[in-house]
């Protein structure tokens, strides 16, 4: 086991997530007079804008994902551990993660809580086997292959019924992500699919939005939502409003509509955009504090400066904290963790107290979403518009964000090649992208679970789901302190 003493060192800010609000806090933490380590479950910084793009094929996922340990290998005074963290304590000052079976202790003297959002399924997490969220790389790619393999399995069916099944594809939730997918999913199957099979012809392919709400995009306003739907219905997607998903199956959804009614919609590929759910370590926080509380989406509620009641130097931001008027978008996660570390570096400049900080104060940039190929709908202030303009504007504010001078160029030429013509450059897709989440939930899922993922991975791979059932971990094999 490691062990690192802890004293005569300099402050330690240690932030925890990899997206957004965990890379600009490290970012504005290069020349402070700290040490900062960035803990995160994942190796890269995802820019998740863009992950629809790779469920259907138009990046790859290094331009969208890049390591974070080479993004921030220049900054010197940033270590970077890869683990889940699983354990804050808030008097001792540490936080304990784990990777693979070993545990690291990190003692901190700030810390910065960035740990986003993930897909909620409202209490109905087993609909996550047959219908995957768009959180991960991981989600991504399993969509990818579950949409690209609904067309091979369609050209080989045996029936009409069989054939319907596999051609359709729902997508619940039309917000932006929603949208996004079920425009991509429909241009995938009228232009880049077009000629490629001999038994179908994937512009028969059924593309179904459904959202709970009574609008598209709802909170971008009717104006825009407006747009967006006509457009997507130009596009040939099925909307269908009110329409609140009761069940989930390996074949199918049921759906309740607004008179009460309910019905089904066979379909093989379904995704899952209808709402997220901030992480664990929220109401973990807040259960240490002096009072603080947790919303519904389970968001910490935070003071004016963005930290937990009671603990000056832990700061809360990103899809996690909780403040009137901040979007779980991009541009709060960035606007959230620049303030916070610019307050950290105040004070050990020692040009402020915790007491004399200035209240956090959003800037609402707009918001955008991309419906398909030269069309998007964008909120700049009061100005509201669609169309190609819009488009464009998505278009460079995307390529903005992006990470690294390389994955500017790569997608600038992924999207001329998309865009302009009929061809997409990522079209892989292999069984074990679908399979080996599956796998996972039935090696350390319940007996229900290794049930539901029996039946979406079908008889064929009963004996493998139950052979992976009944592994058993290895247990914890040790604990260390950096």
């Amino acid at each position: 086991m490691a062990t690192q003493t802890v004293e005569n060192r300099r402050h330690r800010v240690v932030v925890i997530g990899s997206g957004f609000g965990g890379l600009f806090a490290c970012k504005h933490l290069r020349h402070a007079d700290v040490d900062v380590v960035l803990i995160s479950k994942t190796s890269t910084h995802l820019f998740q804008p863009l992950l629809y793009q790779v469920a259907t094929g138009i990046l790859s996922t290094g331009e969208i994902a890049p390591a974070t340990r080479i993004v921030l290998r220049k900054q010197q005074n940033t270590q970077v551990i890869l683990g889940e963290v699983y354990g804050i304590d808030l008097t001792a000052k540490t936080v304990t993660s784990r990777l693979l079976n070993e545990d690291t202790v990190t003692p901190f003297d700030s810390l910065i809580v960035a740990t986003g959002a993930q897909q909620s399924y409202f209490g109905n997490d087993r609909f996550a086997t047959y219908a995957p969220g768009m959180k991960t790389i991981d989600d991504a790619l399993e969509l990818r292959a579950r949409i690209l393999g609904s067309f091979e399995e369609a050209e080989v069916a045996k029936t009409q019924e069989e054939r319907d099944r596999f051609m359709t594809f729902v997508v619940v939730g039309a917000g932006p992500t929603g949208v996004e997918l079920a425009g991509q999913i429909a241009e995938l199957a009228d232009r880049t699919l077009v000629g490629c099979f001999r038994n179908i012809d994937p512009r028969d392919a059924r593309v179904v939005l459904l959202e709970g709400a009574g609008a598209v995009l709802a909170p971008m306003g009717p104006k825009l939502g407006g747009i967006a739907q006509r457009r997507l219905e130009k596009m040939g997607v099925e909307i269908q409003l009110n329409a609140m998903v009761t069940d989930v199956d390996a074949r199918g959804v049921v759906v309740k509509d607004k008179d009460g009614s309910q019905r089904r919609i066979e379909a093989a590929c379904k995704v899952w955009s209808a709402g997220v759910q901030a992480s664990e370590l929220g109401k973990l926080i807040a259960d240490q504090s002096d009072g603080a509380e947790v919303d519904r989406a389970g968001r910490v509620i935070v003071e004016p400066d963005l930290t937990v009641k009671g603990q000056p130097n832990v700061f809360v931001v990103g899809d996690l904290m909780s403040v009137p008027g901040v979007p779980g978008q991009a541009q709060g996660a960035i606007q959230g963790a620049t303030y916070a570390a610019k307050q950290i570096k105040a004070e050990v400049e020692g040009k402020q107290t915790p007491q004399q900080r200035k209240p956090f104060h959003y800037f609402n940039k707009g918001s955008m979403a991309t419906i398909s190929r030269f069309s998007a709908v964008a909120q700049v202030g009061k100005l509201e518009f669609g169309g190609f303009i819009a488009w464009l504007m998505w278009l460079v504010l995307h390529l903005y964000y992006l990470i690294g001078y390389r994955s500017r160029v790569v997608t600038v030429f992924q999207w001329f090649v998309a865009f302009l013509g009929r061809n997409r450059g990522q079209m892989a897709a292999t069984e074990q992208w679908v399979f080996a989440r599956l796998a996972l939930e039935a090696l350390n899922g319940n007996e229900s679970d290794q049930r539901e993922v029996r039946d979406e991975l079908g008889e064929g791979a009963t004996e493998a789901s139950k052979s992976a059932a009944n592994q058993t971990p290895s247990p914890s094999a040790g604990r260390r302190a950096v």
